[in-house]
């Protein structure tokens, strides 16, 4: 008698296991409404970064190229393009890494 009962509880939660496995539920829900609001906060952030970005990197290195340029052999402004020039091309580097690290952030929120 105990040997049918064990026999019947096995074949009970063997067939709703694989009932389990081969029918699962799928749940299509939305985002929180906290977690939408970051991923738009960041997308425009990421967005108005790099217009911003952009165009002051390429004002800082023309005004560089232009020191150095029309320094007319002073050696204080052509090491003073040099370096504008420099520094500006590592903060756009620097900005681009920004808007890659908002991408991972976002990446790991949604």
């Amino acid at each position: 008698m105990k040997k049918k009962l064990y026999f019947v509880l096995f074949l009970f939660f063997f067939i709703s296991i694989i009932l389990i496995i081969l029918f699962p539920t799928n749940s299509f829900a939305a985002d929180p409404k906290i977690v939408s609001k970051l991923n738009n906060a960041f997308e425009d952030i990421e967005g108005w970064i790099i217009k911003i970005s952009t165009p002051a990197a390429a004002v800082a290195v023309g005004t560089g190229i232009f020191m150095k340029k029309f320094s007319f052999g002073d050696e204080e402004r052509i090491r003073l393009g040099k370096k504008l020039v420099r520094n500006a091309l590592f903060s756009y580097g620097f900005i681009l890494a920004i808007d890659l690290i908002l991408a991972a952030i976002k990446a790991l929120i949604g």
